[in-house]
């Protein structure tokens, strides 16, 4: 683990994926493969019961399950055995969020390795388990999903080619994986490719998936390390596991932070990244004798304030950033809060620094 941080976050940070959810990223690439392929991505998303901003949204979060059928569907529909495999040669380990970069900035690929079986249920998934193996000569990174989604196969090929390339990115140019152990059942005439692709042995239908290399490679120093950022990423995802302890209401503040000046705050997304329905999430708030709505306008007022002490962005620029139509919302939504214009505000808090 990095050592602790020596500094502090003041914004809003990421939202966890909750149980039986993972980052979209996993879908990077689909709308190009499927256009080559003469399908719509959009049409296979909705098919599944997701929005087509999945797509392009890396950080939005979606059902394994959905993950899961969606690969399925795609390896039936374009008549492709090894679709996960083919489809993750297009793509990166940066699919796993900013857990690549912790592990990039690592001293060594031990601790590379780490950051990610510390901090993948948190990022990407937390139904995901990672784990590193030590045995005299052979080290094993494995992985598994500790809930049934039924077929899967593909989900398996996809992470089987990703952490490959993980492994390479930190093993070196000369890394080389000793055999890869999948709990997939693949057709015999598959294996071939399936070896060509990912550089070693396969051993399939196995109890659990994993890829062997030497152990050695695990005290290699890596030439991408960068400990301050090691140190700071790490606590960064110390903070935002930190957030999956906190209660509801403060989850849907954090969201709101982050979603407000972005444009994209909304209760029905809020929901989704908070894993609920949104009754549910409605729901649990009048529990608290809450509403979305307030903690919304909560966080306009507490954003605002922020906004007008730094004294940057015109009075226009943070209506919009705030979601209103006009500088004159604004203004009267803001003397509502205080008693006083944004211009006065701002004058006062210049005042008071001086």
């Amino acid at each position: 683990m990095p050592d602790e941080p020596f500094f502090s976050i003041d914004g809003p940070l990421d939202v966890s994926p909750a149980s039986g959810q993972v980052r979209a990223a996993n879908f990077a690439g689909l709308a190009q493969l499927t256009r080559t392929l003469g399908r719509d991505a959009r049409g296979i998303m909705e098919r599944h019961g997701m929005e087509a901003r999945v797509l392009s949204d890396p950080e939005s979060h979606i059902g394994a399950q959905q993950l899961a059928d969606v690969f399925e569907y795609c390896s039936a529909a374009f008549d492709d055995s090894l679709f996960g495999l083919h489809f993750a040669q297009n793509q990166d380990p940066d699919v796993f969020g900013c857990i690549t970069a912790l592990a990039r900035a690592a001293p060594t690929v031990r601790e590379g390795l780490g950051a990610f079986v510390e901090y993948m249920p948190v990022v990407h998934s937390p139904d995901s388990e990672v784990l590193l193996i030590e045995d005299k000569e052979t080290a094993e990174f494995c992985w598994q999903v500790n809930t049934d989604l039924g077929i899967n196969d593909q989900a398996h090929y996809q992470a089987a080619m990703l952490n490959v390339k993980l492994l390479q990115m930190l093993g070196g140019p000369n890394f080389r994986p000793t055999w890869v152990s999948l709990s997939a059942e693949p057709r015999a005439a598959d294996l071939p490719e399936m070896e060509r692709l990912l550089g070693c042995r396969v051993h399939a239908r196995r109890n659990r998936n994993s890829i062997a290399f030497p152990l050695h490679t695990l005290d290699q120093p890596l030439a991408t390390s960068n400990r301050l950022l090691y140190r700071l990423l790490g606590g960064y995802l110390e903070r935002v596991r930190d957030t999956q302890k906190v209660g509801l209401a403060e989850k849907v503040e954090s969201y709101v932070r982050g979603a407000l000046p972005a444009g994209n705050c909304s209760v029905e997304r809020c929901a989704a990244k908070l894993g609920l329905s949104v009754r549910t999430l409605q729901s649990r708030l009048a529990e608290q004798g809450l509403r979305f709505s307030e903690l919304v306008e909560g966080q306009r007022e507490a954003i605002a304030r922020d906004f007008l002490r730094a004294s940057v962005l015109s009075l226009d620029e943070i209506a919009e950033r705030l979601g209103y139509g006009d500088q004159t919302s604004f203004g009267r939504a803001f003397k509502r809060w205080t008693g006083m214009t944004p211009q006065a505000f701002r004058v006062m808090d210049a005042s008071s620094q001086t």
